[in-house]
């Protein structure tokens, strides 16, 4: 019998606004959606930002335009039942929906899960949902999605079962209100608690109580502990530092850094990501179209990239240095060969497995007109996939300088 597995898919991880800067490209635009797939098939979906979009487009490309003109390609959409929960209604968090292509196909069905603010009443979500749409903010109304919806208002302390899974949500510190939510599938726990700021007592117990013994936790990390400390207090968020405290103190497994301010490069990102993880042993910066399993037999927590992050590569066949951390955390240097070679990145095959998202420095030789020359490189591993050879390990790198 297979073990069961769950699925995380992260669609967008950006917060506040979409980027679309050169500088935040690795770790990606797009704003709060992720995907879960639990072992019994049932589908989540959490947040709707513009992630969202890109979501929805991955089965089927559908355009905005009347039902008969788009034809099959209705039907190609397929959701045919999943559950979406909307943390608040923030824009970055909400902004996904019209364009969410499967919302216009008949044969789907979504039921939508969020709280009752006190500045709408009553069907807060419903009426969120179809405002933004109204005029004159969207060219067309609600009346053009198709799929079956329907709503169901939340409180924190909330807790109930879906297929084999159990739902839990509990309030967090942000401004007009906000849910964190934990999901237990048969495979594994994942708590998502973004836009949070520490410092509530009693909303810091209630997310003690929501990540207690998480195998994944989803953390808010838009500010920096210094910015906390300063001019972004009361926003609402949260730093890589309390988000490593708090995994510490809850026991969870692997803590994900999410919510990245949309100024933050891909560099600073990986500043963050390098300082908490002298704190926490087992932490990740949320990436786009980064994909996380758990219950893959002998793996504590298995993550990846697609390969578009590294796609568009050449064969090639230089000589190389290569020196990284491994997944154990222990140094390595070795004498390999570079086969596949992009302006952005490489495909190395080494014998040691470097840890996801960790810095390789690369030293390359490479023909040139007066012979060889000698490429100094430094580059953050995306992507790593077992080689047919045994005992190597294909790993993606894009390369940073």
């Amino acid at each position: 019998m297979a073990d069961p597995i769950t699925k995380l898919s992260f669609w967008g991880v950006r917060g506040s606004t979409p980027t679309v800067d050169p500088g935040t490209w690795r770790y990606g635009g797009n704003t709060p959606c992720l995907e879960l797939t639990a072992p019994d098939g049932t589908q989540f979906i959490l947040d709707c930002g513009t992630g969202l979009r890109m979501l929805g487009n991955r089965g089927a490309s559908l355009e905005l335009e009347p039902k008969a003109e788009r034809g099959a390609a209705v039907n190609a959409v397929n959701f045919p039942e999943t559950h979406i929960f909307v943390t608040h209604y923030h824009w970055d968090h909400i902004q996904g929906i019209p364009f969410f292509a499967p919302l216009y196909a008949e044969n789907n069905k979504f039921h939508f899960y969020s709280f009752r603010s006190k500045f709408l009443g009553r069907e807060s979500l419903q009426q969120v949902f179809e405002t933004q749409m109204a005029l004159p903010y969207f060219p067309v109304d609600i009346s053009a999605m198709n799929a079956k919806r329907t709503f169901k208002e939340l409180v924190g302390g909330d807790s109930f079962t879906i297929g084999q899974n159990k739902v839990t949500a509990r309030w967090l510190n942000h401004p007009q209100g906000c849910l964190g939510f934990r999901i237990e599938t048969p495979a594994g726990t994942v708590v998502y608690a973004t836009d949070n700021e520490p410092g509530d007592a009693k909303l810091d117990e209630s997310l003690q109580e929501l990540a207690a013994g998480a195998d994944i936790f989803i953390n808010d990390a838009q500010y920096t502990p210094e910015q906390l400390a300063g001019t972004r207090k009361g926003w609402g968020h949260s730093s890589w530092k309390d988000g490593a405290r708090m995994a510490r103190a809850v026991g969870a497994k692997t803590l994900v850094l999410f919510h990245h301010d949309p100024d933050s490069t891909d560099r600073m990102v990986d500043t963050i990501l390098r300082h908490a993880r002298e704190e926490f042993d087992s932490v990740f910066a949320a990436s786009e179209g980064m994909v996380i399993t758990l219950g893959a037999p002998g793996e504590r927590v298995e993550a990846h990239m697609p390969g578009s992050r590294t796609a568009l590569r050449r064969e090639a066949r230089f000589h190389a240095r290569v020196c990284g951390v491994t997944d154990g955390g222990h140094a390595f240097e070795e004498d390999t060969v570079v086969r596949d070679l992009s302006l952005q990145g490489a495909s190395i095959s080494l014998q040691h497995s470097p840890r996801l998202q960790s810095e390789l420095q690369v030293t390359m030789e490479t023909p040139g007109v007066n012979g060889k020359q000698t490429m100094h490189l430094r580059g953050y591993v995306v992507r790593i996939d077992s080689e047919t050879e045994k005992g190597r390990t294909a790993v993606g790198v894009v390369f940073t300088d």
